[in-house]
């Protein structure tokens, strides 16, 4: 229980880490997806025009359910990973890299972690996205795009784990400059890895989290996730927002994944105990 415990206080501080360095990069890239008259801005449009409205206020729009809400999202999705690939690397042994490449068991337990951040993530976001978009919000609604979020963030935190763990085995090949890499040469060192797996994992559910920020939006009420998808191929819009939603992927999981690592190693050193977690 207390190694659980440790990864679970790790990822809320990768949680408010993320909060704090990339609200802003959010807020443009969530108005430029979500927000109709910013549709068609380029994002340093929509970073200008809010700054001379609001100030840096403006940019930090929906950080309040954000700051709460993220570190506790951020702690489910490492904790119950670490501990579902715990349970099934007892249960059934360490697995073997499918082609050489693929891990099951990460892949399963990352699927866990990122369907636990989806269920507290779904109203958390709702709240914020229609701060940053301007929008009121209603109770009823704060289910909106349950499903695409599910699936997003299932696919996005599974991803995150497949692209650490690769990254794991192209360290150990010598396939990565060592620059990027710890000590011992067996991982990328926090920042790197923070900021290259989650960008990677990003790319990999990007249109998702397009039509996720429209139907959270409150401006698309009147379409589904089937049609806003139809309507963002046509357009052209699967990765709107893309440039600052990286920008902010490489500064705020970069620097939360290095607070993740020292408070990980540091309670984990502190109460003599091993760590679960899979980053």
């Amino acid at each position: 229980m207390a190694e659980y415990l440790v990864t679970f206080a790790a990822g809320a501080s990768y949680g408010l880490t993320t909060v704090i360095v990339g609200q802003p990069l959010d807020t443009i890239k969530v108005r430029m997806q979500g927000l109709p008259s910013a549709s068609k801005l380029p994002s340093y449009k929509v970073a200008g025009d809010l700054f001379a409205k609001e100030g840096i206020a403006g940019l930090y729009r929906g950080g309040v359910p954000l700051f709460f809400g993220g570190s506790l999202m951020r702690s489910a999705q490492f904790g119950v990973s670490g501990a579902t690939n715990a349970w099934l690397v007892e249960k059934y042994g360490p697995a073997e890299h499918t082609f050489g490449i693929f891990d099951w068991q990460v892949i399963v337990a990352g699927a866990a972690g990122g369907m636990s951040r989806g269920l507290i993530e779904i109203p958390t976001d709702y709240f914020k996205t229609r701060r940053q978009v301007e929008q009121k919000w209603n109770i009823k609604q704060v289910f909106d795009g349950t499903g695409v979020t599910l699936a997003r963030n299932t696919v996005l935190y599974a991803g995150f784990m497949v692209y650490i763990d690769l990254a794991k085995q192209l360290c150990r090949s010598g396939h990565v400059p060592a620059i990027l890499m710890t000590d011992d040469k067996q991982n990328l060192s926090p920042f790197p890895k923070g900021a290259i797996c989650a960008n990677m994992a990003w790319l990999t559910v990007w249109p998702a989290d397009v039509i996720k920020t429209q139907r959270q939006s409150g401006n698309y009420a009147t379409k589904s996730t089937f049609q806003l998808l139809k309507d963002n191929i046509k357009t052209g819009r699967l990765y709107r927002g893309v440039l600052p939603g990286l920008v902010r992927s490489t500064i705020a999981n970069g620097s939360s994944m290095v607070v993740y690592e020292y408070v990980a190693t540091t309670l984990t050193k502190k109460f003599d105990l091993e760590r679960t977690d899979l980053a």
